[in-house]
């Protein structure tokens, strides 16, 4: 709550919430907007150039797995994760770029829930790999009940089941209590802090922790399979 006085004045005027006293106190100006700006703060600058060169790396290895996508290496790795994996890493990349800038509604709503569901994918086709190379090695024993379990459809099903988990979280935290523009007007004085309100923390929380139950799942069954030939192995480079 800031207050200006005039010259011979008994009384103090309440400047509106958007405007404080300037030095003499004599009248209210307009606060300063702060957020994470694209050109004006160094942080986002170099986020931005990282966001940039991973994103141009990763489409160079897409370019090669296209290159060579009838190769029998390729195929055997199954060719719809190898090209769903990279897919999904760049657009995690890009999404970076929605926590700079002003935020606004829109952008509050896409930002958490862009990254959670793109690398959600990018998790559930590593760990859809990774358990395609331990059944189909499980599967090479005689008489194994694996082998009805290997070939694309399995993959294919684990990215889809694990996907949509994240994206019913999302939608589910979206249609409950969405996140918004807040203004954060009494933290610092003289300054307008322009950020986003998460809305729901549950939903918020629910994002983040489901993200880190995959990447779990995931380093647990790398873990499993760390003695399998390295040939085939992906898995141990988790």
């Amino acid at each position: 709550m800031y207050f200006v006085t005039f010259t011979d004045s008994e009384n103090c005027i309440r400047c509106p919430d958007m405007e404080w006293p300037n030095e003499k106190r004599n009248q209210c100006v307009t606060k300063i907007e702060q957020f994470l700006s694209y050109t004006n703060d160094i942080i986002s600058m170099f986020f931005s150039l990282i966001s940039i060169v991973l994103f141009l790396i990763t489409a160079l290895i897409l370019r090669v797995f296209i290159w060579y996508r009838y190769t029998p290496i390729v195929r055997a790795n199954n060719r719809s994760l190898s090209f769903l994996l990279p897919v999904s890493i760049k657009l995690s990349f890009l999404s970076v770029f929605l926590f700079l800038g002003r935020p606004v509604d829109i952008t509050c709503m896409l930002r958490n829930i862009t990254f959670g569901i793109t690398f959600s994918i990018a998790v559930s086709s590593l760990l859809a790999k990774t358990i395609m190379v331990c059944v189909a090695f499980k599967a090479t024993k005689p008489g194994s009940s694996w082998r009805k379990w290997v070939g694309v459809k399995l993959s294919n099903s684990v990215v889809l089941f694990c996907s949509s988990i994240q994206i019913i979280i999302c939608m589910t935290w979206l249609a409950i209590s969405p996140p918004f523009q807040e203004l954060d007007l009494h933290t610092y004085p003289g300054t307008i802090i322009i950020q986003c309100n998460e809305g729901s923390a549950i939903g918020f929380y629910s994002v983040i922790g489901y993200m880190g139950l995959l990447a779990a799942v995931s380093f647990v069954l790398a873990f499993l399979a760390r003695t399998l030939p390295d040939s085939f192995n992906e898995a141990k480079y988790i």
